[in-house]
């Protein structure tokens, strides 16, 4: 894999992007967004969402976009699709080219993931590695 500098902002990360990576990452980031108050950054040269610490990714890669959630091993049970894996409680979904995700999904993992946050706090504190 080769390496990148990092996009200077998210819109300039999501205009590098081409082909069938583009509207799928603008799709995501507009329900993202959509879902509730959440600090969108650049960090680890993708998508970072945060709200009490991280709450989700969205990275593109070149054969699919990664969409995952630093407690997604808990919100496997609203969407069968993420896979948990990585530190902390870490799942993520893999979406290929003509995959598809509804914004109302979308919204819901977002929202379920905030609360999360909420309720129980920086997924990174936990370890005290945050």
């Amino acid at each position: 894999m080769k390496k990148s500098v990092p996009a200077a902002s998210p819109d300039a990360y999501v205009a590098a992007l081409d082909g069938w990576h583009r509207p799928l990452v603008e799709s995501l980031r507009r329900a993202t967004l959509a879902a509730g108050t959440l600090d969108e950054r650049i960090k680890w040269g993708h998508l970072v969402y945060f709200s009490n610490g991280p709450v989700l990714l969205i990275r593109a890669e070149e054969q699919r976009v990664l969409f995952g959630f630093w407690r997604g091993k808990r919100l496997v049970e609203l969407e069968p699709r993420l896979k948990p894996g990585g530190k902390y409680e870490l799942a993520t979904m893999e979406l290929r080219e003509g995959d598809k995700i509804a914004s109302a999904q979308v919204k819901k993992l977002v929202k379920a993931a905030i609360e999360l946050n909420r309720s129980v706090g920086d997924p990174t504190a936990i370890s005290g590695d945050g």
